[in-house]
């Protein structure tokens, strides 16, 4: 029988709401596509598909926001300094509106830019341009919450994020209802439900953030801070945001080489991408938890509740990674069938699912290891090892089996978060031998 330590229980105390909450980020998607589905035209649909990818891009492009907010976050909840937790919050935000309007100001040439990229056909493109027009004005909330969600984490109120997500599924649900089904508004009543959707999350967490901020004496001045305080915060996220930007390179990379194989090829690749999508919504909540804990731990520089947090979060997470394997071996073709009924798509992703069953044991370790490097504000070492997994090891790992077709793009993949995991494990293991996790650098 397994017994719970006590740091399993804090663990899972910190994981369930987390991992409910990333395995329900994909609800959204699902609603504005069930409303739009049942129009008379798919070309509102495929608007909607368009622009919800090129904010999803352009979004998660400063997902810094979010990651690098929870490891200072976690750090000051550590040392129990109420002040520096205070700040972090003020400065953050103040730095997420800065960014939001400059996008806002900026959207004319980035919206034309990301649909040039995309290329969808006319009468889709004119319809996508009318839904990012309105959507682009969501920017300053989905910032700020990316925020008020990295600070609660940080500071183990993992329930606050849950909560904003319940809520603002539950408005987006409502309007897309009234918005497109009674009103007719289509691909635009989406858009501002989203919108709509977005601010009210955003003025949740705020309230929530407001009941749970710790008690201090600092001045407004001292909590604004200065201009050096906002670049160490710049330093810590811009490692963060080229990391993601690599990621995310790569992710389109592999897309783009799928479609240069066929649409039948690209669509069975976009289902079983989906299950990549579960499996990382599932094991971030472990590495969500680890973030909290060895942020902590590194806060009040113990070396102890560092390894006992690091030792933890291994375990569940490759336990669930384990879960995970044994759900698409024995359930992959009827998962495939579930989001398919195109036989010939349905055929080919069955005849690539061996390369699914390799990506939880693979993929776990970059999880993980983002997790602890996050809470350690170790993110420059985020960086490097991606760029090195990307630069020198999936593309030529890519170019080399280019032969193999499309098992040569699984096959770089796989390739790529073995390379993240054995770098990562490289810089974790020189740094817990030479103690330089408490280190400032």
């Amino acid at each position: 029988m397994l017994t719970l330590t006590h740091s399993d229980r804090h663990l899972w105390r910190l994981a369930w709401p987390l991992m409910l909450t990333n395995l329900t980020v994909p609800l959204l998607g699902l609603v504005d596509t069930a409303v739009l589905g049942h129009l008379e035209s798919p070309e509102y649909l495929g608007a909607v598909a368009v622009g919800a990818n090129l904010f999803s891009i352009l979004y998660w492009t400063f997902g810094f926001m979010r990651m690098g907010t929870t490891g200072l976050a976690a750090q000051a909840f550590g040392r129990r300094d109420a002040t520096a937790q205070t700040a972090l919050l003020l400065r953050s935000l103040l730095l997420a509106c800065g960014i939001a309007l400059t996008l806002i100001l900026l959207q004319s040439p980035l919206i034309a830019t990301g649909l040039a990229l995309m290329n969808p056909g006319p009468d889709v493109a004119e319809l996508a341009a009318g839904y990012a027009a309105i959507r682009i004005w969501s920017a300053p909330a989905v910032l700020c919450q990316y925020t008020l969600v990295g600070w609660l984490i940080g500071c183990q109120l993992p329930r606050g994020p849950m909560i904003m997500l319940i809520a603002a599924n539950s408005v987006n649900i409502v309007l897309d209802v009234l918005f497109v089904t009674v009103l007719g508004w289509n691909s635009r009543g989406v858009a501002l439900a989203t919108v709509i959707a977005e601010y009210g999350a955003t003025t949740l967490g705020l309230w929530l953030v407001w009941q749970r901020l710790p008690d201090h004496r600092a001045s407004l001045r001292a909590l604004l801070g200065t201009l050096p305080d906002y670049l160490a915060l710049i330093r810590v996220n811009r490692y963060i945001m080229v990391r993601t930007i690599a990621l995310l390179l790569v992710l389109a990379f592999f897309t783009a080489q799928g479609a240069r194989q066929g649409e039948v090829i690209l669509a069975a690749n976009a289902v079983l991408l989906t299950f990549l999508l579960v499996i990382s919504n599932g094991l971030d909540g472990f590495a969500n938890a680890a973030e909290a804990m060895v942020g902590q731990a590194v806060g009040r520089r113990s070396h102890r509740r560092f390894l006992v947090a690091c030792r933890t979060a291994t375990r569940w997470s490759l336990i669930g990674a384990v879960v995970f394997t044994a759900l698409f071996v024995a359930g992959g073709h009827w998962l495939i069938g579930l989001l398919t009924s195109i036989d010939e798509v349905r055929d080919t992703a069955r005849q690539f699912l061996p390369w699914l069953w390799l990506l939880p044991a693979t993929a776990v370790w970059g999880y993980l290891f983002d997790g602890i490097f996050i809470g350690a504000t170790r993110t420059r070492d985020m960086q490097n090892t991606m760029l090195f997994s990307a630069l020198v090891v999936f593309l030529p790992g890519w170019w080399l089996t280019t032969g193999w077709g499309n098992h040569g793009l699984w096959f770089a993949l796989i390739l790529l978060m073995v390379a993240r995991a054995t770098s990562m494990a490289m810089v974790f293991m020189i740094r817990t031998r030479h103690g330089s996790w408490f280190f400032n650098e």
